[in-house]
């Protein structure tokens, strides 16, 4: 894992998030749209969220993100 990757990562859950008509997402459909691991998953939301770009919200069954 680099910073490269992690960028590469974060551009892929940014373009699922994109594609969606609520701009809204589950951990789960995040997985399913971009065939990342959990934990790259988690690396591109970090990135993502200090840039600004999401909101990460928990919920009883799933972590949710959405585009801001």
């Amino acid at each position: 894992m680099n910073i490269e990757s992690i960028g590469t990562w974060a551009g892929e859950v940014y373009k699922a998030l994109e594609n969606t008509d609520t701009r809204m997402l589950g951990l789960k459909g995040i997985k399913k749209a971009t065939k990342l691991k959990k934990d790259e998953i988690m690396a591109a939301m970090g990135w993502l969220g200090r840039e600004g770009k999401i909101a990460i919200a928990q919920t009883d069954e799933d972590i949710v993100v959405t585009l801001v």
